[in-house]
């Protein structure tokens, strides 16, 4: 074993690794070694050296189902598929979800029989279950919370002194960020607005469900309130159901959905079509970490917009066409919650390098606050974060909505569609670090760049909040 942990560990200095998928990524080289296939002392590893050879096992595994070469991915499911487990450690639970997104894509290579099994299966969550997983991971992570706080205040602030507010949530899955607007905005000094928030969302249980709660605590909080509901998906919604009328001081919201939009026909025929960089055996994880610095922070520049490693051909017609319709609404407002990530990039074996990150960051946060027998922790990584694992490896085409980009590119898209940035306050920073006071956990933190914030986990950006305005304003 020992020739073999010479290969895997590429750690200067130091004698011991940790669990930890972040630290263990931190210890580590992404060139894959040699590994024969069927070794049986994989059963026998502990815990740090498993989590190592997860790790090569999948880039390895990347490389060849991107390549089509089945045979040797399929020996490399088997390998995984020993230290794997759904109900392990961050790294072994990480693992287990990757390794269902390749087998997945490997499966796509054949179509009749991918579609032959794929017909057999729900291909989308059960809306009470999918509604169940988001709540959990409401509860179980700051994140969406901070999200709501950050993003309650903003519009508040942009709407000091008007009578009449018009909020458009374009993804009105649950009241949680209204009932607290309702709460603030009854604090106000000059008193309440008339509110009027019109809810997006493809099913309307969820919408009726959103308009009881929301009537319900506008009427214990005697504000005047109105609910609109538009059962659409965003990509087929026509701006004219939003019912924006004149005298509305209008507010939009989008939390963790714009993304959707930027789904194109791209490498939609072959899933091979996909395989245009080189493989992840020739990224170092100093080159990867290289690039990862470089796009993590938020710069309005084009230029470096555009020679992002991560940047795609370009954006799709439909969210220029989209965001054009909302800046014609004259929001005062605009707040985005996205995914800080690159997950739309056309080579799969980048997009799977950078989810492997990015999502290690999301499984660690949650093994360092929740137990491991924690039901709802398992619902949260299987039916929320599994599936966007899933999405961004399995699926090509208008199948993969879950395109997360990171703010850099989302300023200059906001930028060309006739938005400029609007500052969220000192104040709103004070309210997300004081929420996340009282969380009780030292990981979590908020940044403050350019007016906007990226939540994150240690120091790994996972979210970004930032605030827009109509230019004409300006």
């Amino acid at each position: 074993m020992a020739p073999l942990m010479a290969n895997v560990v590429q750690d200067e200095g130091s004698s011991s690794v940790t669990s930890s998928p972040l630290k263990t990524f931190s210890l580590m080289s992404l060139s894959p070694p040699s590994l024969s296939p069927y070794s049986p002392w994989l059963r026998e590893l502990k815990s740090d050296e498993r989590g190592l050879c997860l790790i090569h096992l999948l880039l390895n595994c990347a490389n060849h189902v991107a390549a089509g070469s089945i045979d040797r991915a399929n020996a490399f499911l088997e390998q995984i598929a020993l230290l794997a487990a759904p109900d392990g450690d961050a790294m072994q639970r990480i693992a287990s979800h990757f390794t269902e997104a390749l087998a997945r894509r490997a499966l796509r290579l054949w179509p009749g029989l991918y579609h032959a099994l794929d017909s057999t299966r729900a291909v989308v969550l059960p809306l009470a279950e999918a509604a169940a997983a988001r709540r959990h991971f409401l509860d179980l992570c700051p994140f969406l919370r901070l999200s709501y706080v950050v993003s309650n205040q903003a519009i508040m602030e942009a709407m000091e002194g008007e009578r009449v507010v018009h909020v458009v949530d374009l993804n009105a899955s649950d009241p949680t960020q209204w009932i607290s607007l309702l709460q603030g905005l009854r604090a106000r000094p000059e008193g309440p607005p008339h509110l009027k928030i019109t809810g997006v969302h493809e099913h309307k249980e969820l919408l009726n469900h959103t308009a009881a709660r929301l009537a319900d605590e506008a009427e214990r909080l005697d504000i005047p309130f109105q609910f609109n509901a538009v059962v659409s998906r965003l990509d087929n919604l026509d701006v004219e159901s939003l019912r924006v009328k004149t005298g509305e001081a209008l507010a939009i919201n989008t939390v963790l959905h714009l993304h959707s939009l930027l789904a194109s026909n791209d490498g939609a025929g072959d899933p091979r079509q996909a395989q245009r960089t080189a493989p992840v055996s020739q990224l170092t994880l100093g080159d990867y970490l290289e690039k990862d610095h470089a796009t993590n922070g938020y710069s309005p520049s084009t230029e470096s917009a555009l020679s992002s490693p991560f940047a795609p051909a370009s954006s799709p017609a439909r969210m220029e066409s989209f965001l054009a319709s909302l800046w014609g609404l004259s929001p005062k407002i605009m707040v985005v919650t996205e995914q800080e990530s690159n997950h739309n990039v056309p080579a799969l074996n980048e997009r799977f390098v950078e989810a492997l990150f990015y999502y290690a960051a999301l499984f660690d946060c949650l093994d360092s606050t929740v137990p491991r027998q924690s039901v709802e922790r398992l619902r949260v990584e299987k039916m929320l974060l599994g599936e966007e694992i899933k999405n961004i490896i399995a699926c090509e085409g208008w199948e993969r909505k879950e395109r997360h980009e990171k703010l850099e590119r989302w300023a200059r898209r906001m930028d060309m569609a006739g938005f400029g940035p609007l500052p969220l306050s000192y104040y709103g920073l004070l309210q997300a670090r004081r929420l996340l006071q009282s969380f009780g956990c030292e990981g979590y933190k908020v940044k403050e760049e350019n007016g906007c914030f990226l939540l994150c986990w240690q120091d790994r950006p996972l979210f970004s909040i930032a605030a827009w305005r109509c230019k004409r304003y300006d």
